[in-house]
């Protein structure tokens, strides 16, 4: 059940996107003011960090549930404390705030920066969630900077 909420949340983040883009294109209200433009893009990003962290948070490992019992010798998503013998706490578990920063670094780098994907489908969601920020980063700056000049 929290896997299909967490996925219906990913998916209205993407649907904001599209409708961010759709204003931008034809001509929106937000998008004439560039704080108002500024404002509806942050919050869409802002909503893209949050679900695609809650998507990895649910995913990886068999989920919190599955972490909290035992960690698989190969998890999905892959942070320093997993790869590194002198980081390595022997009873450490990736948690929410972790899928948070992964989430967050994502969207601002556009790439994996410490958390490395493994599995397929973190490869292709971690793509997914850097196109969105891209587009929204991309668009949201540009459009701003137009209607300030």
């Amino acid at each position: 059940m929290s896997i299909t909420l967490v996925t219906l949340m990913v998916f209205s983040a993407i649907w904001s996107t599209v409708q961010l883009i759709d204003d931008l294109i034809h001509g929106g209200s937000e998008t004439n003011s560039a704080s108002a433009l500024l404002l509806a893009g942050g919050i869409v990003w802002t909503s893209t960090i949050l679900a695609f962290s809650l998507l990895y948070f649910e995913l990886d490992s068999g989920g919190p549930a599955a972490r909290a019992h035992h960690m698989p010798p190969t998890p999905a998503l892959a942070f320093p404390q997993q790869l590194s013998p002198e980081l390595n706490a022997s009873h450490w578990r990736p948690r929410y705030v972790d899928y948070l920063y992964l989430g967050f670094t994502n969207s601002t780098a556009l790439s994996p920066t410490d958390v490395m994907p493994l599995a397929p489908w973190a490869k292709s969601v971690m793509t997914l969630q850097s196109i969105v920020s891209l587009v929204i980063l991309g668009l949201v700056i540009a459009r701003a900077v137009n209607v300030l000049a």
